[in-house]
């Protein structure tokens, strides 16, 4: 069941507040209390300390690992896999059946070793979960999973990466959500996961000691996807000199290796041997050599570029506004941004308070992710295998979790997602969702209550002739009013 490109019925604030910023409603929600004061509403969420983490006091994250622990494990898995298939693969004298022990013959070949990796993915992505259906609006949320996607990192890339990305999040987004960008991006470009994820731990300076000695030279992943999509964005005037430059910078940036010989392993270290020595031009201005520092000083710069406040207001008004954002909304939100050395606290204000996020037709999908959060936060508990469903359904849509298709994360616009064949899957998934829910109320009732007051009549005559209860939901779950913020 296609939904309509706009909306034709008058927005309702609650819809707005809820779908536009939130990640939907919840049964028990009071709307018309919501619509009374929807400014007020979102920003109670960003006033709130420390909103964005994941408790580590709830008993729930208690096996949760930080990011060194959960590297160091998936090395000591690989090596342990390692191990069994060497064991495998080795010639080796079998005694005859007559000279086997006794029960010997039963005895079967040694089990794979589990993939360690995936159980740590399966807790993060509970988590995480969890933490989207127990938000109140989730606007916090929503923006916790702009900047993860923003700055992607993908599982696919390694097991590494798989063990890591949910820390990655926790660590390098989620303490800086609504705070500053600056500080956000430093975080990000130090992390492991990133560092990993586009192969910084290959890059050495070629005339560093290392290089010297290898014979080996610069990897500049990480340096122009910081610049073309971190930062700056493309046609923003930097060259192929800057991208090179930058490399050399951010040389000896890496991770401990499993032999612990530079640091911990696992953990993020500077190792100056592969550094780049020596002074470095970067859109124009000179750098001294100063070790690691000669590239935090470039990101501390970059952040503060006219360029980086365009390309990360446009992205903003592209996610929360429309598709084709306002020119007005993305000047001021470019302008906030400046003006407070990128407060993203100020930046998430001024999206509450600007008048076309409240005027503009709820015409955009929603994208599988924010589909799944909200159709879950709807339907409320049910039995079943979780989190696997959940992530189930987000690789049914094209969205798995942490595993976007590029480093420039997955597509913001509507049309990546509206096909015939992801509309299709949507129905599905409601309909699972429908049958497997622990009870249903009457959906005329429910669509009231999580759709407010802007339902369209065609809407409400669908979910009346319903012929049961799970038609009625699955209805109301693929309704345009319920697919669009």
């Amino acid at each position: 069941m296609a939904a309509p490109v706009s909306n034709p019925v008058s927005l309702d604030p609650a819809l707005v507040a809820l779908n536009r910023f939130g990640l939907g409603a919840k049964p028990g929600d009071d709307l018309g209390r919501i619509a009374a004061d929807p400014h007020g509403y979102l920003k109670a969420e960003l006033e709130q300390q420390d909103i964005a983490l994941i408790p580590p006091d709830d008993p729930r994250n208690a096996g949760l690992l930080d990011s060194t622990a959960a590297i160091q494990a998936s090395m000591a898995a690989a090596m342990e896999r390692k191990a069994t298939r060497d064991e495998k693969a080795a010639p080796a004298m079998q005694p005859t059946a007559a000279e086997e022990p006794a029960g010997m013959a039963e005895t079967k070949s040694k089990p794979s070793v589990p993939r360690v990796e995936a159980d740590i993915y399966r807790d993060e992505a509970q988590a995480r979960f969890d933490k989207a259906l127990a938000a109140a609006p989730g606007f916090v949320e929503r923006l916790v999973g702009f900047w993860s996607n923003h700055f992607c990192v993908s599982v696919a890339k390694a097991q590494i990466v798989r063990a890591s990305a949910g820390a990655f999040e926790r660590e390098a987004i989620r303490p800086f959500v609504l705070g500053r960008f600056a500080d956000m991006l430093l975080a990000v470009e130090h992390h492991p996961a990133m560092l990993f994820y586009l192969d910084n731990q290959q890059s050495i300076g070629p005339d560093s000691r290392a290089g010297k000695r290898r014979g080996r030279g610069l990897n500049e992943n990480l340096a122009r996807e910081i610049m073309e999509l971190h930062t700056l964005g493309v046609g923003s005037g930097y060259s192929q000199a800057d991208v090179t430059s930058f490399a050399g910078m951010l040389t000896g940036w890496t991770m401990a290796g499993r032999e612990g010989r530079l640091g911990e392993p696992g953990a993020f270290v500077f190792n100056a041997n592969a550094h780049q020595p020596g002074k470095a031009v970067l859109l124009g201005k000179t750098y001294p050599d100063g070790g690691m520092g000669q590239a935090e000083a470039a990101l501390n710069d970059i952040a503060g570029q006219p360029a980086t406040a365009k390309h990360i207001a446009t992205k903003l008004a592209r996610h929360f506004i429309a598709d084709d954002p306002p020119p007005a909304a993305v000047a001021r939100l470019a302008t906030v941004f400046a003006k407070t050395g990128g407060d993203l606290r100020a930046v998430a204000m001024t999206l509450i308070d600007m008048p076309e996020a409240w005027s503009t037709p709820l015409a955009k999908l929603r994208s599988p992710l924010d589909f799944v959060v909200a159709l879950r936060r709807a339907v409320g508990a049910s039995p079943g295998n979780e989190p696997q469903r959940t992530l189930r359904w987000l690789m049914a849509l094209g969205q798995p979790l942490w595993q976007p298709p590029g480093p420039n994360g997955f597509p913001d616009r509507t049309d990546a997602w509206a096909s015939p064949e992801g509309l299709k899957t949507r129905l599905d998934i409601a309909w699972q969702a429908a049958k497997q829910a622990d009870t249903i109320g009457d959906p005329n009732e429910m669509l009231a209550s999580l759709t407010g007051t802007s339902v369209s009549a065609e809407t409400r005559q669908a979910i009346s002739r319903a012929e049961s209860k799970q038609q009625g939901l699955a209805l109301l779950l693929m309704a345009p009013e319920f697919q669009r913020r």
